[in-house]
């Protein structure tokens, strides 16, 4: 037996200690959120890529630049002349002395370095640029409406951690009450001071509570793992979380946070879609204007790859209009237009919407707020008598059943003081984020 007692303290003293748990503060879960979530990283990368599609779109401006190598083997008689020639390779006598119908099969390699520069293009190419320009700052807007989004996620997620702890830890406080108050009932039970059927009472609602604490202990676990998840990290992370301040006032004036709704960033992501759209309409139309380009060429030629026996180099203008294509492009232009129109009435019922929805987020905040505060007077009232009913009934005065609903009242009185609570404090964020404000101001 001593040996096994001291084994057991050995690996005991051996073993690796647990890693100690992160300490963590709500504006820190949601910077970490901003920066290391998974939707906030996702829209980061498309901004990249609207970054990088402007620049493509740009570059069509510059000279475009192409090499090629061209390989031709023919007894064509016409081609063998040309090609010969271009070889600088032609001999009068070799023409006189062969048959010019029926040449001798010519090896010719052609070398061509080519710059095609773009003079004027009837506004495509100005079009293009200006929507790509567009087309990222909606992307900006996008992403920084995942950022606030995924900063509420974090944010809503580590209160109901710290509402889950709250929760287990006043279940755990009922329980070790009620089974303070089985314990006297007991010993009352073995006094004669007290009928069994209160005794039996009190174990049936420590049993309840027994079940209740493991409940909400197997909740705390669910809800560290989905701030994990928000946060970026390891789903099996400790964290030390603050607990959970009083709520923040929202204010009486609707009208401050519907002004601060204009500029909602993911709004302002649709209007840019908005104004690309439109200008599809002139990128279009640019198919029926004239086209002018410049290309200069230099050709290497000889009968082996890459090589410059003969060489020669044209310059070229290059002019061409699009006459008659069956009235396709007019009708892309008019539904180009059509399109863009529709978008934008979407847009405009959309921002309808947000300031609808930035309403019943200030009503529900406000609601939430005065829900807390009502909580809180009833939590204070439940307390007390809690405290009375426990005098009473040492004094003999109540029975053991009126001391339990007495502390089941304050349970569910402090349970529903940390749920309004919780709600109003997150329903504070929720507006700060539906008005186009970023959470963390609220908490300021």
């Amino acid at each position: 037996m001593r040996f096994a007692v001291i084994s057991a303290l050995m690996l005991a003293l051996s073993a690796p200690p647990a890693p100690a748990a992160e300490r963590l503060s709500l504006e820190e879960a949601m910077r970490r959120a901003r920066e290391e979530g998974r939707e906030a990283a996702a829209a980061h990368l498309r901004v990249a890529a609207a970054q990088a599609q402007l620049q493509r779109a740009r570059g069509f401006r510059l000279p475009a630049v192409a090499l090629e190598e061209t390989f031709i083997r023919t007894d064509a008689p016409a081609e063998v002349f040309a090609l010969t020639l271009n070889q600088e390779r032609f001999s009068l006598a070799d023409l006189m002395t062969s048959d010019p119908n029926r040449p001798a099969p010519l090896n010719t390699a052609i070398t061509r370095l080519q710059i095609t520069l773009p003079l004027y293009t009837g506004g495509e190419l100005s079009g293009r640029i200006a929507q790509a320009e567009a087309a990222l700052e909606a992307a900006r807007g996008s992403a920084a409406w995942a950022a606030d989004n995924a900063a509420l996620a974090a944010a809503e997620a580590y209160v109901a951690l710290a509402q889950a702890r709250e929760y287990a830890a006043l279940l755990e406080r009922a329980r070790d009450t009620v089974a303070a108050h089985v314990a006297l009932a007991r010993a009352y039970v073995e006094q004669g001071m007290l009928v069994r059927s209160e005794l039996l009472r009190a174990e049936v609602e420590l049993s309840r509570l027994d079940d209740m604490v493991a409940e909400a202990r197997g909740g705390v676990r669910v809800a560290a793992a989905n701030l994990a998840f928000r946060l970026g990290a390891r789903q099996d992370t400790e964290w030390d979380i603050e607990p959970l301040g009083e709520p923040p006032a929202v204010g009486d004036d609707v009208e401050t946070w519907l002004s601060a709704a204009a500029g909602r960033s993911d709004l302002v992501a649709a209007r840019a879609m908005v104004k690309a759209g439109r200008l599809e309409e002139r990128v279009r139309r640019a198919a029926m204007l004239p086209k002018l380009a410049l290309v200069g060429r230099s050709d290497w030629v000889d009968d082996t790859l890459f090589g410059t026996h003969g060489d020669a180099t044209s310059l070229v203008a290059v002019a061409s209009v699009n006459l008659f294509a069956g009235g396709a492009h007019r009708a892309a232009a008019r539904a180009a237009r059509f399109e863009a129109e529709a978008a934008s009435q979407d847009v405009e019922r959309f921002a309808e919407g947000v300031l609808l929805e930035v309403r019943q987020a200030f009503e529900s905040a406000r609601t939430e707020r005065l829900r807390w505060e009502t909580a809180r007077r009833a939590l204070e009232a439940a307390a007390e008598g809690e405290r009375i009913t426990r005098e009473r009934f040492a004094s003999g005065v109540v029975k053991m059943l009126d001391l339990l609903d007495a502390s089941t009242a304050r349970r569910e009185a402090e349970t529903r003081e940390l749920v309004a609570r919780s709600r109003a404090l997150e329903a504070a964020l929720r507006l700060a984020v539906v008005s186009g404000r970023a959470p963390e101001r609220v908490l300021q």
